[in-house]
């Protein structure tokens, strides 16, 4: 969560120019995790962890808004390749810290058994302001997530990306789909965590914008309010970077696998990339009603990759498996380009097959008849890397 002003300018330095479309988008993922005691599986404070993974003074691991959960970054990336490093030595340098700590990393939108009366809020003046403005909305906050930026140096150009890949969104969400279970029971949702976010009154799918200081405008306008105490808090599925030149993509739950992560990661760039094409040929941006993309979120969340989803451009309900092609399809050129399209396609369709986290989650709960199992299979998923 930055709390950079709209209108600040990124560091210098950390991204270099938007180079043209034929050349590779730089990439970097933040990934949330649950903290959980090795023994009990019940959640774990991450301070000792966090302590651990800061020795070399490192910045890429914080804190978050609740005690038992923690961030991981990774550096600027320019290939699945290199992401897919980076994220398996994050993970390992977590893992390896938790056990220091005699905890695990557990992956996933919700952590199946969690209670979130009885978890705690990171001591920090912008999480205490939080805690304090939007109270049982925060209480309940107990969820992790996913973001992908890609590298987007033009903040206009950047706002405009942002306009064509709303209609997909809810493709990304339905992939990454990790949080069938809440409080300990079955919430019927393949991503609650979704449903849980959408409360917030900054969050969601953004409205058409027509440059980047109308983006700053609708912000600042938020911020006046008191809604948002800053651009951080704003919330949306995707957004300009605020700290980065980048388009954040923040519609995916957090990713049990590495697997997931680098599929997100690459279909991420791959729309950038398609889109910016678009944009250098003038062709017009796809018209995708508020109201549909608001339905087609919503249904993502509850159905992931087992029903029927919308596209919200040709108002049509689809087997999942269907707009998952279509996506494919869309961004086949720049996957090709890339020479990410076997791994990607490969990933996308492995989905399909064998379920998103939320389907292997229900399964082992249906196999065992207990969420013991569930967060077994979690614990082990995310740690094998």
């Amino acid at each position: 969560m930055s709390t950079d002003a709209c209108t600040s300018d990124p560091t210098p330095g950390k991204e270099p120019g938007q180079p043209p479309v034929s050349m590779p988008l730089s990439m970097g993922l933040e990934e949330e995790y649950f903290v959980v005691d090795a023994q009990t599986h019940q959640l774990a404070d991450s301070a000792p962890l966090l302590d651990t993974v800061r020795r070399d003074g490192s910045e890429d691991y914080t804190a978050e808004l609740r005690r038992c959960m923690v961030e991981s970054r990774t550096g600027i990336c320019w290939s699945l390749a290199e992401v897919r490093r980076d994220l398996r030595a994050r993970r390992n340098t977590l893992i390896s810290a938790a056990a220091e700590a005699g905890s695990v990393i557990v992956a996933s939108g919700t952590y199946p058994t969690a209670d979130w009366r009885r978890a705690g809020f990171t001591a920090q003046p912008r999480f205490d302001h939080i805690a304090g403005t939007y109270a049982r909305l925060a209480d309940e906050h107990l969820i992790c997530a996913c973001q992908v930026h890609v590298g987007v140096h033009d903040r206009d150009t950047a706002v405009e990306v942002m306009n064509r890949v709303r209609r997909w969104l809810p493709v990304l969400s339905a992939l990454s789909a990790s949080s069938p279970f809440w409080s300990g029971d079955d919430t019927g949702y393949a991503s609650y965590r979704n449903s849980i976010w959408a409360r917030w009154p900054m969050a969601g799918m953004p409205p058409t914008l027509s440059s980047y200081a109308d983006h700053c405008d609708r912000v600042e306008r938020l911020m006046r309010t008191g809604i948002s105490a800053d651009a951080g808090q704003v919330f949306w599925d995707v957004r300009p970077g605020t700290r980065y030149r980048t388009v954040e993509f923040r519609i995916a739950d957090a990713c049990t696998t590495v697997d997931e992560a680098v599929l997100q990661a690459g279909l991420c760039r791959a729309l950038v990339h398609r889109c910016l094409l678009e944009i250098a040929r003038g062709d017009a941006a796809p018209d995708a009603p508020a109201e549909l993309l608001h339905a087609a979120t919503w249904r993502a969340a509850r159905y992931g990759l087992t029903g029927r989803l919308i596209d919200p451009v040709d108002a049509e309900l689809v087997p999942a498996a269907v707009l998952v092609n279509r996506l494919l399809d869309h961004v086949r050129g720049p996957l090709m380009e890339s020479g990410d399209w076997p791994e990607i396609t490969g990933l996308a369709q492995a989905a399909l097959r064998w379920g998103n986290s939320a389907d292997r989650q229900r399964r082992a709960y249906t196999d065992s008849g207990g969420l013991a199992a569930v967060v077994k299979q979690l614990i082990t998923e995310t740690t094998a890397v």
